[in-house]
């Protein structure tokens, strides 16, 4: 493979590089990184005969605008972006061929927020610590930790391949301004007096301006927590913490390792695919369920992934 393959023309708002995350090395105060929105991101890949975590776009709001030096493949899933090849107007969720010369242009999102543009074989980028996965704050992965830039070269492979596929109608999600978040408890869940937690789960609460792939700053009804200063300690995915001025955050893929704040338990992996799709203002609410009912949720969606066969177009 030479250095072909397609060229940003124009990069969008934040267009990173993203493949299934740099695992196993908090211990060095390195995050995970990865798609903020797993299910698109799987989906665009398999579209394309992708093994599980080749890496491909993560498009946050839109405005991304590819030039093709390869003929290919491409697949994009995700948030309601408008795409065309060649002014041409194209559906998400399903896998479309290319040739070199053309161009492709995902317009802004209409709903939800991030769309993953993914191609045969995967975007050759050279892995950092075993990941191609960019996280700006650590200005590691990606092309040299940032995000993507006009002229920016992103290289992959040819593909003759012919057979295009798309995600059955009825197994694309839809993605609304209103999301219930089940959460499994944590220890520290104690901590937190009986009507702390009940208004916590009967309250509603509003995704601020302040919501990136780091974390989910909510505001609502303001918690208070029982527990003096706390020690710092590694956070997991989805941890629900509560900072001095009680508006819960929740941590997404790009979160810091450790944190010295209360947390009330952790988002469930498969619904952080729904809040990653949800914009500024957008409502937010919770309900608690057992790390037994999680575990068997999580185990339903990958069965269902799994059983679900693309559809030829």
């Amino acid at each position: 493979m030479n250095g072909a393959g397609f060229v940003v023309e124009r990069a969008g708002v934040m267009t990173l590089i993203q493949d299934a995350g740099r695992i196993g090395h908090h211990r060095l105060g390195l995050t995970t990184g990865g798609p903020a929105d797993p299910f698109a991101f799987d989906w665009a890949n398999r579209l394309c005969g992708n093994e599980p975590g080749t890496t491909a776009l993560e498009i946050t709001v839109g405005g991304l605008v590819l030039s093709c030096e390869r003929s290919t493949r491409v697949a994009i899933c995700g948030a309601d972006m408008p795409m065309s090849i060649n002014g041409e107007v194209m559906d998400a969720w399903r896998s479309y061929h290319v040739n070199a010369g053309d161009r492709i242009s995902v317009g802004y999102a209409r709903s939800g927020v991030r769309a993953y543009l993914a191609v045969v074989g995967g975007l050759a980028i050279l892995p950092i610590l075993g990941s191609t996965s960019t996280v700006v704050r650590e200005a590691l992965g990606g092309l040299d930790g940032r995000k993507l830039e006009a002229g920016d070269l992103l290289p992959c492979g040819d593909s003759q391949e012919i057979d295009c596929l798309m995600v059955p109608a009825g197994y694309r999600p839809m993605y609304s301004k209103r999301v219930l978040l089940r959460v499994v408890v944590g220890y520290q869940y104690d901590a937190f007096d009986a009507a702390q937690r009940q208004r916590f789960f009967s309250a509603e609460y509003q995704v601020s301006k302040q919501c990136d792939r780091m974390g989910y700053r909510l505001e609502g009804p303001t918690l208070d927590c029982g527990l003096p200063e706390m020690l710092s300690e590694g956070i997991s995915l989805g941890a629900v913490q509560v900072p001095p001025d009680g508006q819960p955050i929740i941590l997404m893929c790009d979160r810091q390792t450790i944190g010295g704040y209360p947390k009330l338990g952790s988002v469930i992996s498969v619904d952080l695919a729904q809040l990653a799709q949800l914009s500024p203002g957008g409502t937010v609410s919770f309900t608690a369920i057992t790390a037994a009912e999680a575990r068997q949720i999580r185990l339903s969606a990958t069965r269902q992934f799994q059983q679900v066969v693309p559809e030829p177009c």
